[in-house]
């Protein structure tokens, strides 16, 4: 599947979310969309999850 098509999709339920439920519901569906993105990329296994947790300095210092 493209990444122009994921977009796509994407775009089409944040703009249904925005037009039935109001802000409110643009604002979840945004949220839980980049949560099940991060999550995508982490079960792809092109995340790592000590990437949130080590600080800038910590790369610098190695």
């Amino acid at each position: 599947m493209s990444m122009a098509f994921v977009g796509l999709i994407a775009g089409l339920a944040l703009g249904f979310a925005g037009y039935f439920g109001g802000f409110g519901a643009f604002v979840l569906v945004a949220a839980l969309g980049a949560v099940g993105f991060l999550v995508g990329r982490f079960v792809d296994g092109d995340l790592d999850a000590g990437d949130f947790f080590r600080g800038r300095d910590s790369e610098r210092r190695r």
